[in-house]
């Protein structure tokens, strides 16, 4: 089966950016819907933001991220990344990308997902 593994982390100043990057260690992840949490010290695991690796369908995001955030696939190195711009320190936490199978109700909710990467830190910080 699929097993996200996450990179990109770092720290980076507040009006910066980074991409991070899920690749799967196992199978691909066709047939899967892939998304990204993140997960602040003392904070619930949120959305972040997701889309289903195969089709032209929707990719959603987090009202939060809207905007500043983008997410998408590199079909040849099969990976999905995620570019986020314009950071403020409130984008710091350790960021999950997850695999999962969800209904469109769940595909923007952790319940959607049973597949988990170790996550990655994210600091901004000036």
């Amino acid at each position: 089966q699929v097993q996200p593994v996450e990179s990109g982390g770092g720290l980076v100043q507040p009006g910066g950016s980074l991409r991070l990057s899920c690749a799967s260690s196992g199978d691909t992840f066709v047939g899967y819907a892939v998304g990204w949490f993140r997960q602040a010290p003392g904070k619930e695991r949120e959305f972040v933001a997701a889309r289903r690796w195969s089709g032209g369908g929707t990719t959603y995001y987090a009202d939060s991220v809207k905007g500043r955030f983008s997410m998408s696939k590199d079909t040849a190195t099969r990976t999905v990344n995620l570019q986020m711009d314009g950071l403020t320190p409130e984008d710091t936490a350790v960021y999950y990308c997850a695999a999962g199978r969800p209904i469109i109700s769940t595909i923007t909710t952790v319940r959607g997902y049973n597949i988990w990467g170790q996550g990655t830190q994210v600091t901004v910080s000036s």
